[in-house]
């Protein structure tokens, strides 16, 4: 075996992990959401279906509290709060919640909320079933919006012993701007 074909083995074999890792780099970032959304880690809330929330049964006596936080990122011309500020809920309970978004401008933006949870070690148990924040939101000049989110605390919130103590979990968003182009 000469010296060339060597170099050409050695030279593929570079070239093939070099693309695997720029593969990897792109995978990343949807895998990790992934992940964060399966596990609840980085106080990112699990995600589910309305079939798969309907199997969760409300715990009579069993309560927390839910602190909704809104905010846009520096530059993004929204007025964008929620419609109270608390709301406690019984464990396992499906709730509704309400965001109000304003364009005040003279021209249409589009945004995407990103979302957390906080303690983050309650993400794990902070279930969303639907949420403005699963897509963009597109507001026409000076539209307001009424945005809904239903959530509900996973049972399995009170067998944590992590948990022991904990009287208020923190929905928060940030909305930002998404740029066309």
């Amino acid at each position: 075996m000469g010296a060339n074909t060597r170099n050409n083995r050695v030279g593929l074999m570079a070239a093939a992990v070099a693309g695997a890792m720029v593969g990897l780099a792109f995978a990343s970032v949807p895998l990790y959401r992934a992940f964060c959304q399966a596990t609840g880690y980085g106080g990112i809330p699990a995600r589910v279906s309305e079939a798969e929330a309907a199997q969760v049964k409300p715990l009579a006596g069993q309560s927390i509290s839910i602190r909704f936080d809104a905010n846009v990122e520096a530059g993004m011309p929204w007025h964008f709060t929620p419609e109270i500020s608390t709301q406690t809920v019984a464990i396992g309970a499906r709730k509704l919640a309400f965001f109000d978004a304003e364009n005040p401008t003279d021209h249409v933006i589009t945004g995407q909320a990103s979302y957390n949870i906080e303690p983050g070690e309650a993400a794990h148990y902070f279930t969303k079933v639907q949420c403005f924040c699963f897509t963009r939101q597109t507001l026409q000049p000076h539209e307001k919006v009424r945005m809904p989110v239903i959530y509900y605390v996973d049972p399995a919130f009170l067998a944590d012993p992590d948990m022991k103590g904990i009287e208020q979990i923190t929905l928060s968003y940030t909305f930002h701007e998404v740029h066309s182009g």
